[in-house]
């Protein structure tokens, strides 16, 4: 039985760049006002649908649950700043404490090539 070895991809170096920059986009999306997780997010998608690798498919799934998740905590917990000033910003404290572990957490399981 002979195996074609044209239907897996060899992943370099550039590939391992996108990654590490996606990740580094999405850690600092809170100083560009969630401007760098939208594009991280859209590069996400497009790399996902075309990738064969199961860990780069497992990590830019990881990313972009992590994004819709913290969009969606954003957004319950936005009344929070109508009551007062100080819950409304313990609480965006705490989803960015969480974002943050997401992203690097992810990004070191990244950089020993295990699963997010």
């Amino acid at each position: 039985m002979q195996t074609d070895l044209g239907e897996f991809e060899i992943k370099n170096d550039n590939d391992r760049t996108i990654m590490h920059v996606l990740y580094g986009l999405h850690t600092l999306a809170w100083f560009s006002g969630g401007v760098f997780a939208v594009i991280a997010l859209i590069i996400n998608y497009i790399r996902r649908a075309d990738e064969s690798d199961l860990l780069y498919i497992d990590h830019h799934s990881y990313m972009i649950r992590t994004f819709w998740w913290t969009l969606a905590w954003l957004v319950l917990l936005s009344p929070l700043w109508l009551l007062l000033v100080l819950p409304g910003a313990i609480a965006y404290g705490i989803v960015w404490l969480w974002y943050l572990y997401r992203c690097i957490r992810g990004w070191m399981h990244f950089n020993r090539e295990r699963p997010a």
